[in-house]
């Protein structure tokens, strides 16, 4: 039974903006997670009603990606790997401290509602394993010790990372989350590897924009001079769409803008100036 009342309204005004767009559907079930923090089985319904997409094609996209959730998660979602590579480095062992830390098992959440477990089959970066991953921010080597640490920097506030030596920052490639168009510019490196190119407006300015291709850097350069604290367009310089995305920035709640990995994925960050709020699906 859902937990929560759906307004069918709600739901087919999402479904109308997004106007059976290629690759809407994404759009569409991340502002229904948004508006509901999670995806209701009857809200996956009327989509499947009102769209050319199949319910069991809708379940598929939303139990692909880890982004996306059947049943409510908390404000931090916590991920811990238990892919091959970690399992043999003691993954088990840091799954099982976290839940005595937690007082709940994988897949569930805290009593406050504020973290939610789980436990995911790779993360891809085998190398660095144990991994675990709390809003899109990668903790290496994690041993029994580090849990309450991590545990602690999520209730608190997630702190900011550094580019240089740090081993959570790799190269991730971005395509257009509408019409599936790489946004990868080789011809203009920032952090020396090839930048993200969209387009962006503020006010009354539009012009181009770059961010680097290094999840966990903060580097981006602009056409304009940007002002601090200003919220960002986001468009696509091929299909033209605007790159919005549903899920609110953890940092300052700000509607993120969402992009998708090649390869499989989502990369989600704040369009806000300044802000450093960001979220991968990997």
């Amino acid at each position: 039974m859902e937990s929560i009342t759906i307004q069918k309204s709600d739901v087919e005004s999402i479904i109308a903006k997004y106007n059976h767009s290629r690759g809407g559907l994404i759009g569409v079930l991340e502002e229904v997670q948004a508006l509901y923090s999670y995806l209701p089985g009857e809200a996956l319904e009327i989509i499947a009603d009102q769209t050319e997409h199949t319910l069991v094609d809708i379940f598929g996209v939303a139990t692909f990606y880890k982004s996306f959730s059947l049943k409510p998660r908390g404000k931090h979602l916590c991920s811990i790997c238990m892919g091959t590579a970690c399992h043999v480095r003691g993954g088990p062992i840091i799954e099982e401290e976290f839940q005595r830390q937690l007082g709940i098992k994988a897949g569930e959440t805290t009593a406050d509602k504020e973290i939610t477990s789980e436990t995911v089959n790779c993360l891809g970066a085998c190398a660095l394993g144990p991994i675990v991953v709390v809003d899109g921010h990668y903790f290496s080597n994690v041993n029994t010790a580090d849990v309450k640490k991590i545990i602690r920097k999520t209730r608190k506030g997630l702190d900011k990372i550094s580019i240089k030596g740090d081993e959570r920052i790799f190269p991730i490639k971005i395509s257009c989350s509408r019409c599936n168009h790489s946004l990868m510019d080789p011809k203009y490196p920032i952090d020396d590897y090839p930048s993200i190119k969209v387009t962006m407006s503020f006010g009354r300015k539009h012009g181009w924009l770059r961010l680097t291709s290094l999840y966990g850097s903060y580097n981006t350069e602009s056409e304009y001079s940007i002002p601090e604290d200003e919220v960002l367009n986001f468009f696509c310089p091929h299909c033209h769409g605007e790159l919005i995305g549903a899920s609110h920035c953890p940092e300052c709640s700000t509607v993120m803008v969402s992009m998708l990995i090649q390869g499989g994925g989502i990369l989600q960050v704040c369009p806000r100036e300044g802000c450093r709020g960001h979220l991968l699906d990997v």
